[in-house]
């Protein structure tokens, strides 16, 4: 395994047990906000409040040395809350750019799915294109930007559904559940003297393990793992069938076969291995998938959901051998 890559596998063994001296339980979460981190991608985390989804990618952003903001996205939200606006100074007689919370390195998008129409089209400019247009000027985002977008799954009131466009562009949906009975029970002993996960985190022990500089050159690290032409097709495949599906009314698009091979391959590099295998692929369907799907409203009357619907067609897809 060449050093670059062998670097990727300590940082990430590191960031994960830096990471759960402060998150309790949720392995597999954190495993999926890093090969969002990765891959340089989005993630949506949904969740019922009190999970610790704002701490996780607080410390996330102390893990890996990167700057954390968050906005609590309610139904007055403008788009210049979040971006920023010019301002007149005064003392120089012209305008001045104040730059907004979404210039950050990881933006916590708090119930996204309050924001108008309005705000959720410039939160998407800036996922896509990691810019900010401002009165016809157009400014930067740090190259490591990352939104983690979350929502409550169990109140819908005064909630706008996020567009299509805007659930293609989240790399992963990820389901934060209750945390098990140990963990529950380790939380709440900690709880009782000064090893709260709050207090952890304030008072430095968190460590940070790389810088957003070393971030970048990391992830450049993943281009040497290797990812068999057949494993391509299979990707392919997986995705196109989800066009196919009697349930489903709109598959996903191409850019899903694009995350699923780019996550496959940070996948592999997070289990310490320099190759892909066909369960990489099968592993990460249901998180790249589920989210992107439409399915036909008489099949949902009828009990079926998106990750049912993934599960059938990775049946229906044969695994390369």
């Amino acid at each position: 395994m060449p050093d670059s890559l062998s670097e990727l596998k300590q940082v990430l063994a590191t960031a994960r047990a830096e990471v759960a001296r402060v998150i309790i339980g949720q392995e597999n979460v954190v495993d999926m906000a890093l090969l969002a981190i990765l891959t340089n991608q989005h993630v949506l985390l949904e969740g019922v409040p009190g999970v610790a989804k704002t701490l996780l990618v607080r410390t996330l952003a102390r893990v890996l040395g990167c700057e954390f903001n968050r906005i609590q996205f309610t139904p007055d939200l403008m788009p210049a809350d979040i971006t920023g606006t010019s301002v007149f100074d005064l003392g120089k007689n012209a305008f001045s750019f104040v730059a907004g919370p979404v210039f950050t390195t990881f933006l916590l998008a708090d119930e996204i799915n309050r924001a108008p129409a309005k705000t959720q089209s410039a939160l998407l400019q800036a996922m896509q294109e990691r810019t900010v247009s401002v009165d016809r000027q157009t400014y930067s985002l740090p190259e490591n930007f990352t939104v983690f977008a979350t929502q409550n799954p169990v109140e819908s009131e005064g909630t706008y559904p996020l567009p299509e466009a805007q659930r293609d562009r989240f790399l992963f949906k990820v389901v934060m559940p209750y945390p098990d009975r140990d963990d529950e029970l380790t939380l709440a002993r900690r709880m009782l003297g000064q090893e709260s996960p709050e207090a952890v985190l304030h008072a430095g022990a968190v460590k940070p393990v790389v810088d957003a500089a070393t971030l970048t050159q990391l992830r450049a690290a993943l281009t040497a793992l290797t990812v068999r032409e057949e494993l391509l097709a299979y990707a392919v495949d997986i995705v196109r069938a989800t066009r196919g599906h009697e349930a489903i009314l709109v598959g996903a698009g191409p850019r899903a076969t694009q995350s699923l091979i780019v996550a496959s391959r940070a996948f592999a590099a997070l289990q310490g291995r320099d190759f892909v295998t066909p369960d990489d692929l099968r592993s990460l369907a249901r998180p790249i998938l589920e989210h992107r799907l439409v399915l036909r409203p008489e099949f949902e009357l009828e009990g079926l959901d998106a990750a049912a619907a993934v599960a059938q067609v990775l049946d229906r897809v044969p695994v390369p051998r």
